[in-house]
């Protein structure tokens, strides 16, 4: 039986990856790449995890499968909540085949449920309880010392502390892929490795900076996977698909800009006291942005102080187009791409989909923050996520001619098209 074997990278960029590839940091993904399909990969609008994710694992576009980002309100209200797996309203490729999947650290499928096989979710994952199927793995996991995410917060009061848990959360994520794939039946396996986004938030300076103080540890990282990509190669057969693929790409970070600020400033967005809170917006608002980039017009009907008609709305989208389009900062362009709903996203939710989608230009990290005090400032973080430059690579020459752009949306295809060709040879 052919098996099918997804490795996931959370952010890692294209560059990245032939970089490390051609310098030796990662000669097991070399020798694939040379036996395979290295593309450069779309992401999903906006370009965050949980979008893309949802995205890769359905094949669908968010007004399809239901999620536009980590955080939504609630229907009618100004109250924010954050969607999970089930809210995603289309299935995953695991439950539209036939074989066993066993499925490790997937972002935004937590809670999870019910399936053929085995399923640990990933970030935002908040009990192991609800962690896990089935069940009975969780006291192995704790044995593993298996922990659902790295403790990013460490590296707010010290990077040293934070790659250690970096690597002694990889430490557990490869012990469980190697219990798992040994001790289970299955046809379909994926591993995704999310510190690899930690990482690069926190220390892209060190892969940019070779001096850097932790230049060295960041390239320990990608080896000490590199091992694992090898391990795994080397366990399948010649007529075993393997994916490897990010769900986004990453950059250095310049500038944080705080989008709802902006609003505030230029009279879209007003509150009924000084109190900048989501339960203070004034009637008089006519949008709002959540993140990193999504924004919303305060319509009537919509929500519980929307007075704006939806005759006035092409007024205030063109205004708004016209506010982005010409934000600087420090004398540069900070918004690449301004998308309407209707040209990015096709569905039976397009409704619940954003009026606006904004991505940022080089440097630029768009955020919506309600508080924020200042329209930019910058942070702990050195680097961001980017939508036009995640990868893919596939063990033989499977993907489209280069005329068309590979997405994320192109994944589950590949998965299940693979998938039911390997059963129906059976």
């Amino acid at each position: 039986m052919k098996k099918i074997v997804i490795i996931g990278l959370d952010g890692v960029p294209f560059e990245l990856i032939k970089d490390f590839s051609d310098k030796g940091v990662m000669p097991n993904t070399s020798q694939i790449i040379q036996e395979g399909d290295l593309r450069c990969m779309s992401s999903s609008l906006p370009e965050v995890s949980s979008v893309a994710w949802s995205s890769i694992i359905t094949g669908k576009n968010p007004a399809e499968h239901g999620i536009f980002g980590f955080t939504e309100l609630y229907p009618n209200t100004y109250q924010i909540r954050f969607p999970n797996f089930l809210d995603l309203k289309e299935r995953p490729f695991w439950e539209r085949v036939k074989e066993n999947s066993i499925i490790i650290n997937l972002p935004a499928t937590y809670p999870v449920r019910e399936m053929r096989g085995v399923h640990i979710s990933g970030f935002v994952s908040i009990d192991l309880e609800r962690s896990v199927y089935p069940k009975e793995l969780i006291p192995k996991l704790k044995e593993f010392g298996y922990q659902l995410d790295v403790d990013s917060e460490k590296a707010h009061h010290s990077l040293d502390l934070f790659l250690e848990d970096l690597d002694k959360t990889l430490e557990a994520r490869v012990k469980t892929y190697r219990y798992l794939w040994e001790s289970y039946k299955w046809g379909i396996f994926m591993l995704v490795f999310t510190g690899t986004d930690r990482l690069m938030h926190f220390l892209w300076s060190a892969y940019e900076d070779e001096n850097h103080k932790y230049h060295q540890q960041f390239l320990d990282h990608f080896r000490k996977i590199d091992e694992v990509i090898g391990q795994i190669h080397n366990r399948l057969d010649s007529n075993d698909l393997l994916i490897i693929l990010s769900d986004h790409g990453f950059e250095g970070l310049d500038k944080d800009i705080y989008i709802n600020y902006l609003l505030r400033k230029e009279g879209f967005l007003k509150f009924e006291d000084t109190q900048p809170e989501w339960r203070n917006i004034s009637s008089e608002s006519l949008a709002f942005a959540l993140d990193p980039a999504r924004i919303y017009l305060n319509l009537k009907g919509n929500y519980p102080k929307g007075k704006l008609s939806k005759e006035d709305k092409e007024i205030v989208l063109r205004d708004l187009e016209g506010l982005f389009s010409s934000l600087e900062v420090e004398g540069k362009r900070v918004i690449k791409s301004i998308y309407r709903k209707e040209e990015i996203y096709k569905g039976p939710f397009l409704e619940s989909a954003p009026d606006l989608v904004l991505v940022g230009e080089k440097g630029f990290n768009l955020k919506a923050n309600i508080k924020a005090k200042n329209l930019s400032d910058r942070g702990v973080f050195t680097g961001k996520h980017t939508q036009d430059n995640a990868f893919i690579l596939v063990n033989r020459d499977l993907l489209e001619s280069s005329s068309k752009k590979t997405s994320v949306f192109d994944v589950a295809k590949i998965v299940i098209g693979s998938a039911e060709n390997s059963y129906s040879k059976r």
